[in-house]
Order: structure tokens, then C-alpha cells, then sequence
């Protein structure tokens, strides 16, 4: 999956755990990420969030995209803060599942927002899902 997600590999996300059920990514918020409260805009802890969670449902070998999202802004991050997004499988119920992901700063784990998502999985695989093509 990570090879073909582009948007974590432009802002230099990793992948720091994998497991079923679970997925942690970290990513650096660059100078260009802050807003004109000098502080991390939201779109981009949001995305962080959004995505620990993709990696997170997706474990099951199942295409799972998210239903809903909601996020609660804790605390702000600034420029050269570096965040990790922990998701956690609460519940899987028939095709849908609910994940909750904690985004804290490292390494003093300051919580700087919580997010929870709905997940809908499709009838297809995850390692069967085709390369996007290109015209």
C-alpha cells in the first residue's frame, strides 16, 4: 500500500508499526505545513490521522476506505515538531469497523489530537489491488 500512496511518501511519512488491527506513521511538520498562527495547520494532523487509520483497517487484506472521520484538536505542533499517529481497531462488525488514533508528539507524547474513523471494506483484496494506471 505504501508504495503506491503517494501523498505519505511526499510528506516523508513512515510507517513505524504494523499489525493487525493496528498501524503507527510519523511525519515532521515542515515549514511549509504551518499556518498564520505559526502553528500546524490542521488539514495536515488531520491527513496524518486519516492515513495511520487507512494503514490501520486496510491489515485485514481487505480494501477498506473510510465512511466518516472526525478529529478533536488537543494541542498545536509547530515547525520541526515530529508527530506520530497510533490507530487502533476498536470494533469490526460485518463490512464496516471503527478505529480510534491517537496523534501525539515524539518523543515527549504530548497528545496533540484524537481522531476517529469509520472504515467500509470493499469486496477486493489489498494485495490484489492493482497499481494505479496512467494515461
Amino acid at each position: 500500500m505504501y508504495a503506491r500512496d503517494k501523498v505519505a511518501q511526499d510528506l516523508s511519512m513512515r510507517v513505524t508499526e504494523i499489525a493487525p488491527g493496528r498501524a503507527s506513521l510519523r511525519m515532521t511538520v515542515g515549514d511549509t505545513m504551518v499556518n498564520g498562527h505559526d502553528i500546524a495547520h490542521g488539514g495536515y494532523v488531520f491527513l496524518l490521522a486519516d492515513s495511520a487509520f487507512a494503514y490501520a483497517c486496510n491489515t485485514h487484506d481487505s480494501v477498506t476506505v473510510a465512511a466518516s472521520a472526525d478529529i478533536v484538536f488537543v494541542a498545536p505542533a509547530r515547525a520541526g515538531d515530529v508527530l506520530e499517529a497510533t490507530a487502533v481497531e476498536r470494533t469490526r462488525y460485518g463490512r464496516s469497523g471503527i478505529y480510534d488514533v491517537t496523534v501525539r508528539r515524539v518523543p515527549d507524547g504530548a497528545v496533540i489530537a484524537e481522531f476517529r474513523g469509520g472504515g467500509r471494506s470493499r469486496d477486493q483484496r489489498v494485495l490484489d489491488d492493482p497499481a494505479p494506471t496512467r494515461d
